[in-house]
């Protein structure tokens, strides 16, 4: 049977899709509201996951009514390559004709159906000019955001007559094995689709249920109940917390408090307070407190200072503690590391209140702490001393351990070996009565809702109980820059914060929380709630055939085999985040607060199982030598359990559409391998932008920034393996094609080496097996190929293509020394990229990284688990870069050593350096800085200053030596699509601030 040809593997609108995923993401005021809903790590844009779920299932167009689809907007593997892909049904409906008499025509319909009605791609580079130059403009955009957007009841007609005709009934199965915090199955259930959405984790699957489930089951109308009884839950916990905090103003909406860390002074034995600095607000009205530690006391003490003068007198950068060590203001000694975690280990860490900040309407002020603050506090410490008991008897406190080992062990050193350790005492007795009350309000819920409207009700208060909780830890830090606590998990780990914040819960913290929660439900329902009523009388309403599960993605029993029509899923990623061990903060409380309501998802455990979780985890195998070897192993053991089982629930003719998200080609040739090893081919490879490109230049680190779609078709299989040998050629032609596609159509950077990778997976699990020439000593054998053997193929593909490229197609030969510092700035694109891909591009160009590039050439510093470019005054200082040099080895050197002499002795020297070694004249050195030239970020800021120091030097070297080279290029704005509102916030915001509320 040979299935259906989709859309997805004929074209897909990367550049569209991409742009409205950066608008999705790019201001925390506008995103989706599931990102309020509760923290859940690495959530993919509903865009995308829209188009990918669409485009997996709706038709191609016929080729026999359309002209050839552009090069530019083609799959990666196409009908000239293979014949597989031959229309099965080329003779469409009359009605199909007249509404999509052309491709064009249904290219434009596809992307109204997404929610793009506009051209966001002119948009963005419209608002991305504006925010480099500093020039304010209209506002380019003049629909809503895409996902905001539900389809109309004449798109749904169309689409549903579309999978009719395509599938053989409207009634499409979906699943999305490994579903996280919903946004893939979330899209699918707002467009009618029979939703199966399984999580291995607890947290995540009640999140799922949250998030499908209750806002399309009952819609808006349940926002009336969570006000109603949160209103209750709310007036008894702010009655009980009361006389645990001190008084605030009248018209105050609530304070927080500002703590430093402490440990004994070695010498004096006094309190140390630390914190990496002392501010309390930057900007243009910036506020700070200075240290003040005079001899005769027993404690620091603080003042405020105010106004730009007053905050660059007292330093406030100047903190205590730097990258574990510390500085005593007593004595001007450094304190070592190891003596603070010591200190903490033994319970002799403290905390010290250096500020309180004071909310008021359009209002944040700040003051010193005074005794009422400090007897408030003590008052608390005293009430969860006499109630701990009680507590713990009942089963309330999470005296649950810290795991250990663990991929992050500062929770350990710092001392905090239980999860109860997360919460000062004062926060621990709020979170303590905030479940108390939550579980007496759950009574009233039970006697007067229906069950399944009280479980959803509880669900969505017990969430508000875990923001409390993510919101007023000691890990939450206090941002300065936005008069805010930042969440828990503002990043992917349990960073220690040595100062932190406090919400105070008797006022502000439960009723913000719980508005949050009700805000993100009620815009959710809004999303999810009016397909539910397109729908009726057509096919059984969509909640009513909605599966939300938790278990093992190897395992999904209750699904029979080839049910699926289409799978979509976003696997996890490496060891990118360890979901188990970040969700323990959450399962602690969770459990407590609703394990009655959702016992089959929540379990019994102690804390979050973490041995089934596909995740390469070193820690797991720290009994181990080889941990990171095993950790790689496990991860691609379960991955490939998991697509096998995906292999037997999917429909002979249904597609897998796997989302993948990362830089590294060893998490790629896992993929690969597992997805190969579990019987799936790859017919089609997508990169979308889905990470802001302008973020990114002005960033240290270099990231992927797009997410690749890789759509997958259950493979057939070979009589007799295909050899290595006999694939090279086709393998390198099409990793050199799909880089000039791709390239034309906007990729850039390391996403132009990933791009490739779907494209050259492809012809690999077309004719797996793939045997190589080498044999294995034991057996004799011949060897089967590691996909990552013919990534690094495809990767010398596009360095000689972007080598060429950046010579406006001349070839010259370098080095490949040269070739690698050229190579790197032009694929990562930042000073600090991952040593694991210096690495790979160094094998690309044979030679050894550490060998011949951080050891002998000091191109690069090893920086963790990166490597951070050096600038030639530092390859200076190592030896490799020398102005009385007779002869210079690489052609890297001879320019680093130019740019060196004028930076530091100024232009006529460099003039009397360069003529005296006939450098003018020498064409290998213009043709180096000209690759340069286009290799390095070009980026300015407001002021028009580039932000690379080594593009300044470069580009001044241009001018005085080689004015005929061309200049870096200078953006001309773009055309303004059309007029709009002026620069509305949240558009103006997205491109001053790159990140969400949520924990993304």
């Amino acid at each position: 049977m040979t299935p259906p040809r989709v859309l997805i593997e004929q074209w897909l609108p990367i550049a569209e899709i991409g742009a409205e995923c950066l608008r999705e993401r790019g201001a925390s005021s506008a995103l989706p509201p599931l990102y309020f809903l509760h923290v859940w790590w690495a959530r993919r844009p509903l865009t995308v996951c829209r188009a990918a779920i669409l485009a997996s299932l709706l038709p191609a167009y016929p080729l026999s009514l359309s002209s050839p689809v552009p090069a530019s907007a083609s799959s990666g593997v196409r009908d000239t390559e293979t014949g597989r892909h031959a229309d099965t049904k080329t003779d469409w409906p009359e009605r199909f004709r007249q509404l999509f008499p052309t491709f064009d025509a249904y290219k434009a319909w596809f992307l109204k159906l997404i929610g793009i009605h506009g051209d966001p791609v002119a948009s963005r580079r419209l608002l991305e000019w504006a925010a480099r130059t500093g020039n304010r403009i209209p506002n380019p955009y003049t629909y809503p955001r895409a996902f905001t957007i539900n389809p109309t009841e004449d798109q749904l007609q169309t689409l549903y007559e579309l999978l009719e005709w395509t599938w053989g009934t409207r009634e499409i199965t979906f699943c999305d094995p490994m579903a996280g915090g919903g946004s893939i199955p979330f899209e699918a259930l707002r467009f009618g689709l029979t939703v199966h959405a399984n999580e291995l984790n607890p947290v995540a699957s009640v999140i799922l249920k949250a998030t499908l489930d209750y806002p399309a089951r009952f819609g808006p109308s349940l926002v009336a109940d969570l006000r109603k009884y949160g209103t209750l839950w709310v007036q008894g916990v702010q009655k009980k917390l009361r006389p645990f905090y001190s008084d605030i103003p009248g018209n105050a909406i609530g304070a927080c408090y500002l703590w430093a860390r402490t440990v004994p002074c070695p010498v004096t034995g006094k309190p140390v307070p630390l914190s990496p600095n002392w501010w309390l607000r930057k900007g243009s009205d910036p506020v700070a407190v200075k240290l003040i530690a005079d001899p005769r006391e027993a404690r620091c003490r603080f003042e405020i200072v105010r106004g730009r003068a007053a905050c660059e007198q007292a330093k406030p950068d100047q903190g205590t503690i730097r990258r574990g060590t510390a500085i005593s203001p007593w004595t001007g000694e450094a304190i070592d590391g190891d003596y603070i975690k010591a200190e903490a280990q033994a319970g002799r860490m403290g905390q010290q209140l250096y500020a309180v900040g004071i909310k008021t309407p359009g209002d944040f002020s700040f003051r010193l702490p005074t005794p009422e603050d400090e007897a408030a506090y003590e008052r608390a410490v005293q009430e969860l001393e006499q109630r701990r008991p009680h507590w713990e008897a009942a089963g309330l406190v999470p005296t649950e351990p810290y795991p250990n080992p663990a991929t992050d062990m500062r929770p350990i050193h710092y001392g905090m070996p239980t999860w109860a350790d997360f919460f000062s005492p004062r926060q621990l007795l709020a979170h303590l009565v905030i479940l108390e009350e939550l579980q007496t309000v759950a009574q009233q819920v039970q006697r007067e809702l229906t069950r399944e409207r009280a479980a959803a009700v509880l669900t969505l208060l017990g969430l508000a109980a875990d923001k409390c909780a993510g919101y007023n830890s000691r890990l939450v830090r206090w941002d300065g820059t936005r008069d805010k606590i930042a969440n828990t998990f503002e990043r992917h780990d349990f960073s220690f914060k040595w100062s932190h914040g406090e919400f105070d819960a008797s006022r502000n913290l439960l009723p913000w929380a719980l508005d949050q929660v009700i805000d993100a439900y009620e815009g959710i329902a809004k999303l999810v709630y009016p397909v539910q009523e397109s729908l009726l009388g057509k096919v059984e309403p969509p909640v009513h055939r909605l599966r939300c599960t938790r278990g093992n993605a190897q395992s999904l029993a209750d699904l029979p085999d080839g049910s699926v029509h289409l799978i979509c899923v976003d696997p996890p990623y490496y060891a990118n985040v360890q979901y188990a061990e970040l969700s323990d903060f959450f399962y602690v409380w969770m459990k407590r607060s609703l394990g009655q309501v959702h016992p089959e998802l929540l379990g019994d455990f102690e804390v979050v199982p973490k041995d089934e979780e596909a995740v390469a985890n070193p820690a797991r195998f720290a009994f181990s030598k080889k941990k990171e070897e095993l950790a790689r192993q496990d991860y691609e053991n379960k991955m490939m359990a998991c697509f096998r089982e995906m292999h037997r629930v999917l429909a002979d003719d249904g597609v897998l559409t796997v989302m993948f998200t990362h830089k590294e080609v060893a998490a790629w040739d896992t993929l690969g391998t597992a997805l190969i090893q579990a019987g799936f081919r790859i017919d089609a490879s997508w990169p979308v932008h889905t990470e802001s490109e302008h973020s990114l230049h002005q960033a240290k680190k270099n990231a992927a920034a797009s997410t690749i779609l890789l759509v997958c078709r259950k493979r057939a299989k070979r009589s007799e393996p295909a050899w290595w040998d006999d694939l090279k050629g086709a393998v390198r032609q099409r990793a050199r094609e799909k880089a000039e596609e791709f390239e034309k159509a906007g990729i850039r950077g390391v996403d132009l080496y990933i791009s490739t990778f779907g494209p050259v997976l492809a012809i690999i699990s077309e004719n797996w097996p793939v045997l190589t020439s080498q044999t294995d000593p034991k057996t004799g054998q011949p060897l089967p190929l590691k996909p990552g053997e013919a990534l690094d193929l495809a990767r010398q593909e596009v360095v000689n293509l972007r080598k060429q490229g950046l010579l406006l197609g001349r070839s010259v030969q370098f080095d490949p020394v040269t070739d690698w510092y050229l190579m790197a700035w032009d694929a990562f694109r930042a000073q600090e990229f991952p040593a694991d891909e210096a690495r790979k591009l160094a094998l690309a160009l044979g030679l050894d990284l550490e060998r011949d590039i951080v050891r002998d050439k000091r191109l690069v510093a090893k920086k963790g688990a990166n490597v951070v470019m050096n600038l030639p005054g530092q390859r200076r200082k190592r030896g490799m870069v020398d102005p009385d040099a007779e002869t210079f080895s690489h052609l890297i050197d001879v320019v680093h050593t130019v740019m060196l002499v004028y930076d530091e002795d100024g232009s006529l020297a460099c003039q009397r350096f360069v003529e005296q070694r006939g450098l003018r004249s020498d064409s290998r050195v213009k043709a180096l800085v000209q690759a340069l030239l286009g290799a390095i970020p070009a980026t300015r800021d407001k002021q028009g200053k580039f932000l690379r120091p080594e593009m300044a030097t470069l580009d001044a070297l241009r001018l005085l030596f080689w004015d005929d080279l061309p200049a870096p290029k200078e953006e001309e704005p773009p055309p303004v699509v059309q007029q709009g509102e002026l620069f509305p916030a949240d558009e103006e915001e997205q491109l001053e601030e790159n990140e969400d509320e949520e924990g993304e």
